[in-house]
């Protein structure tokens, strides 16, 4: 692991980051009669899911978000997948635990659940035989489309941590490794107080990069 995000952040050195196009962060989270007052009728409908999905403490933690997810998935039979972990679940949640609770309120699930939802486009978009995976020669498209254009060493990265032998990615791994990536471009971007494309870490800065991915 250690390797595989020293390697991350050596490659990002030698890219412009200014170029990745992340999604942007959750806005913060307001006060629920605040919030409501303020919606739109597409959130008002999303919220009455939101309250069935998150139950009485309208929060949805790793294990929730990985019921939800499983749950959901398992009815596009045009996707293959192996079922959301926990460990990429836990990353979702500290992508976009805003205020950092742990768990994601509605406006942050709902802005993860857009993302999910545009990356899923975009990775039926590049399966273009169908096979409910991408190929190791439509991923960098796909990866361009979702707003991370990588170099090659990069996607040799990928391709031995997230792929399967013949280089296909499913789509479980596309969403958990595009959850790495927005972490990783996000923790780059802030500890690059000059934003001139390069940073210097200290332990603290380092450990806080990697627990953060």
């Amino acid at each position: 692991m250690y390797k595989i995000l020293s390697g991350v952040v050596n490659a990002l050195s030698n890219l412009d980051v200014d170029s990745f196009a992340p999604p942007k962060p959750p806005p913060p989270r307001m006060p629920v009669q605040y919030a409501e007052q303020r919606e739109s009728d597409e959130e008002r409908q999303f919220r009455k899911v939101f309250q069935q999905l998150a139950g009485d403490d309208m929060e949805v933690s790793p294990s929730e978000l990985m019921n939800i997810l499983n749950r959901i998935i398992s009815k596009h039979h045009d996707l293959k997948t192996d079922g959301f972990s926990i460990e990429s679940c836990r990353s979702m949640v500290a992508v976009m635990d805003s205020d950092s609770t742990g768990k994601l309120g509605f406006h942050e699930f709902k802005h993860l659940w857009d993302n999910i939802k545009k990356w899923q486009a975009v990775y039926k978009t590049y399966d273009r035989d169908h096979s409910g995976t991408i190929g190791a020669d439509e991923l960098p498209g796909a990866f361009k489309a979702a707003g991370f254009p990588l170099n090659d060493d990069l996607f040799r990265m990928i391709i031995r941590r997230y792929s399967d032998e013949s280089g296909n990615l499913d789509f479980d791994n596309y969403i958990g490794c595009l959850v790495r990536l927005d972490a990783m471009c996000r923790a780059f971007k802030t500890l690059d107080k000059d934003n001139n494309g390069t940073i210097k870490v200290n332990v603290q800065e380092w450990l806080q990069l990697t627990m953060y991915s």
